[in-house]
């Protein structure tokens, strides 16, 4: 009996909160259309505002490079190493450098690609002396 005293003043508000409770609305699909549909309209108007850029410079220090391909590693994240192949108008220049000595391991470049390709189009730097 005295059990039921002491814990009856916790039952009653717990129990009146389960009686008078409302549903959730957290997932009422009106509510997230509603709220959804401008954000995504002012995402796709801004993205697809931006000009095409003709490709992406990447700050990259060379690890190898032959007449064929480049194989580098990104100044922001040493962990990814990329290897690149030359474009048709890179390839003659590359000959050139390549003559005179070459890029040789921890040159400083800078290497324009577009995203999502393995070809080279321009690549900048001084090539060190040769060995």
């Amino acid at each position: 009996m005295k059990k039921f005293r002491i814990f009856a003043p916790l039952i009653a508000p717990a129990a009146l909160l389960a009686i008078f409770a409302t549903p959730a609305h957290a997932q009422d699909p009106v509510t997230i259309a509603t709220v959804a549909a401008p954000i995504v309209s002012e995402v796709i108007s801004t993205v697809s505002a931006k000009p095409k850029k003709q490709g992406e410079w990447l700050k990259a220090e060379v690890i190898h490079a032959d007449s064929n391909s480049i194989l580098i590693r990104e100044q922001d994240n040493g962990m990814m190493i990329h290897s690149f192949t030359y474009a048709e108008p890179l390839k003659d220049k590359m000959t050139a450098i390549l003559d005179k000595g070459g890029y040789q391991y921890g040159d400083k470049v800078k290497i324009r690609v577009k995203p999502g390709e393995t070809q080279a189009l321009e690549i900048k730097g001084k090539p060190s002396k040769p060995i």
